[in-house]
């Protein structure tokens, strides 16, 4: 051999695995992750990555995440969806009812977990809370259930009031889940001696005419049903009901701060984990909220004029001042 073939020779081996129990290169795991409206830059999008740094999946190392977002044009989730499946994504993570809605239908294989979608059985995305069966699981909340209970604080915080306008969306759940909602809250209104108006809103272009018509019939207070539209347009929410005065009542702790939603995308990482180790969603319960919390901001009771009676703010498992 010459000095030439010992050379070539010795470059060979240098790119030759030295012995059976050497490192081979991490997986990289692929998720989807597809929202009605979700801003990629968010505080509650980085939850969801640091929960899936703290179980060892790093963006760039072993994760890519293909991130679809529709803006609030929910008519785009369906397209998105089928995106992500043709990527063959390892699992779609999906933060609200009208995308979980939208994967289900793009796909019955590739896994879903959903995050905070109202009355997971009614809404018929599983079959059952204990086993879900099928390819989805995930967060969900007793949203019905609550209706009345939210009416009964309101009416506990604002005791004079005698008129609320409940704000909901149309279309967004499937009829039977729409009218849970409508009829918990006909059901607790009538024990509490209260007139309801309901306010349709099917996208944040209703928002003016809607507030209008509840000024307009004099609506005492507000009460926010938990639609996601609603979730991602809270901050114009909060804003135009301190414009028009109209005390509130909304479903989720994300509307006083983002702390809601955030805890629910950093816990959906575990489900992710267990997916992407091998376990099937129609095996993993579904789970619910097992503590519900009272939040008062007392800085915007004091800006409408109203007093919060001390049995309530004695209740509440934070106040914001």
């Amino acid at each position: 051999m010459n000095r030439r073939e010992a050379i070539i020779a010795l470059v060979a081996l240098g790119a030759v695995p030295l012995g059976a129990g050497a490192q081979q290169a991490a997986k990289v795991h692929r998720i989807g992750l597809l929202a009605g409206t979700l801003a990629v830059g968010s505080r509650t999008v980085e939850a969801f990555r640091q929960g899936l740094r703290d179980l060892g999946y790093v963006e760039g190392r072993n994760l890519v995440i293909e991130y679809r977002d529709a803006e609030g044009k929910l008519e785009r989730l369906p397209a998105f969806a089928a995106e992500l499946v043709a990527l063959k994504v390892d699992v779609i993570v999906a933060p609200s009812t009208p995308a979980v809605l939208a994967a289900k239908q793009a796909t019955s294989a590739l896994p879903i977990v959903f995050i905070g979608a109202a009355d997971a059985v009614t809404s018929k995305l599983v079959t059952s809370l204990a086993r879900p069966g099928g390819n989805v699981t995930g967060l969900s909340n007793v949203a019905s259930e609550l209706v009345g209970k939210r009416l009964e604080q309101l009416k506990q915080t604002v005791p004079a009031v005698s008129r609320v306008a409940v704000l909901w969306q149309p279309g967004e759940l499937d009829e039977r889940a729409e009218k849970d909602y409508l009829k918990a809250a006909e059901v607790a209104a009538r024990a509490l001696a209260v007139r309801l108006q309901f306010v349709a809103a099917r996208g944040p272009e209703d928002f003016d005419r809607a507030f209008s018509e509840m000024t307009t019939a004099r609506a005492g207070a507000l009460m926010v049903l938990p639609f996601s539209m609603f979730r991602n347009e809270r901050g114009r929410l909060l804003d135009l009901a301190a414009k028009n005065r109209l005390p509130a009542i909304y479903p989720e702790r994300e509307y006083v701060d983002a702390g809601g939603l955030m805890d629910l995308l950093r816990r959906a990482a575990t489900y992710v984990d267990k997916i992407l180790k091998g376990a099937k969603p129609g095996d993993l319960p579904v789970e619910q909220p097992t503590k519900f919390e009272l939040v008062i901001n007392l800085k915007t009771a004091n800006a409408l004029g109203i007093t919060i009676p001390q049995s309530v703010l004695l209740r509440a498992d934070r106040v914001i001042e």
